[in-house]
């Protein structure tokens, strides 16, 4: 934020949310004691919800301390009463089950005790013109009193998780259009090594590991069916949205480059619609962790406009 808003207003805060009052919020925000801010935006983090976490018994049983970080954004919803919301999370967080369904429960309950109605939905990030199929839930809210709170409608559309979603008249944006014209130079992060790092130029576009299953038709099948991620060893399909990029991916974890080998700083700006001049601080893996927490700027902005459109 200090590296690309250098004329802020406000300072940013560097500490916990654990450790700041929403007292402090309002002071670096600049407000007065009974000074309502326009608009709360926040996305606690997700990792206790996200799909990944299924595969640990201890999260599925929903023992994660830090989900208790979504009592922290509905403390300070409750605390400065924004004129409207926007929160983002993960999409499983809607799921129906023992680790999930009593936080999303007990957070829907929250914001409409502390005075506001909300909408919700999982949008999925291509269907607004992001080239990146990256399904999000998102809530708005706004007090009461104002209208119901809405939010944005598809742009896009195409084939995702073998249905037709979105507007189907506009094709996603697709990688190959997102990164054509783009140059970049050979970063050290490039090559994939290591046990399997050789199995990837043999894997088609848009495939994963199990291009090297009998089921596919392997000869010398490496790989039992369905027994890694989906996302091991998958590669970008040029003709179609990327993949959801992950924030912290394993050493065999894609999205790779068609051409066999990790994306680059500038080529991840592009599938997550960043500017060409925002600039990223940190090692490689902190900013692959900054992007892949992120929400793609055009999602964010199509879903404040329609929350606002009609002040």
């Amino acid at each position: 934020m200090e590296k690309n808003f250098p004329d802020l207003h406000s300072p940013v805060i560097r500490q916990n949310i654990l450790d700041v009052t929403s007292d402090q919020i309002r002071e670096s925000a600049g407000l007065g004691r009974k000074e309502r801010p326009q608009l709360l935006i926040g996305g606690p983090p997700c990792t206790p919800f996200s799909k990944s976490s299924f595969w640990l018994d201890w999260k599925r049983d929903g023992l994660d301390p830090n989900a208790s970080l979504l009592q922290e954004y509905t403390r300070v919803l409750r605390d400065l009463k924004p004129q409207y919301f926007v929160l983002e999370n993960v999409y499983a967080l809607t799921y129906n089950n023992r680790q999930s369904r009593p936080h999303f429960e007990r957070l829907l309950r929250e914001i409409d005790e502390y005075g506001y109605d909300c909408t919700w939905d999982v949008l999925n990030a291509a269907n607004f013109g992001v080239p990146q199929a990256r399904p999000r839930l998102v809530i708005v809210g706004a007090p009461k009193a104002k209208r119901t709170p809405c939010l944005p409608e598809a742009s896009h559309g195409g084939r995702w998780e073998r249905q037709d979603v979105g507007k189907s008249d506009n094709p996603h944006v697709t990688a190959g259009d997102a990164l054509k014209g783009l140059r970049t130079s050979p970063e050290p992060a490039d090559e994939v090594a290591g046990q399997y790092g050789h199995l990837l130029p043999g894997i088609p576009p848009g495939g994963n590991y199990l291009h090297y299953t009998a089921e596919r038709g392997h000869q010398d099948p490496l790989f039992k069916w369905r027994s890694r991620y989906w996302s091991f060893l998958l590669k970008l399909d040029p003709a179609k949205p990327a993949p959801t990029i992950q924030a912290q991916p394993g050493p065999y974890v894609g999205p790779f480059h068609w051409e066999n080998r990790r994306l680059r700083v500038a080529e991840l700006k592009r599938l997550f619609t960043f500017p060409e001049d925002f600039e990223l601080v940190g090692s490689r893996n902190s900013i692959q962790a900054q992007l892949g927490n992120s929400v793609p700027p055009l999602l964010a902005k199509k879903v404040i406009t329609a929350l606002t459109e009609e002040d």
